[in-house]
């Protein structure tokens, strides 16, 4: 990035927004991208883990992998 950025100031000189080139928005973008979907897979497999121990608990049986297989 470097000096490629630019920023936008008030009167008294706070920065209030941030210009950079469009191919560092795009490559910014794509890592935000994929980190967003890592943090969905994480999400569901913490919130099957908690289905999974709210189950035991409750002593609720739960469908093997071929049952849910098959539903798909």
């Amino acid at each position: 990035m470097g000096r490629s950025v630019q920023y936008i100031v008030d009167d008294e000189g706070k920065k209030k927004s941030v210009i950079i080139p469009f191919e560092e928005w795009e490559k910014q973008r794509k890592k935000l991208d994929a980190l967003q979907n890592k943090l969905d897979v994480f999400q569901t497999i913490a919130e099957g883990v908690s289905e999974m121990k709210e189950a035991k608990k409750k002593r609720k049986e739960l469908k093997n992998l071929s049952d849910f297989l098959d539903e798909c």
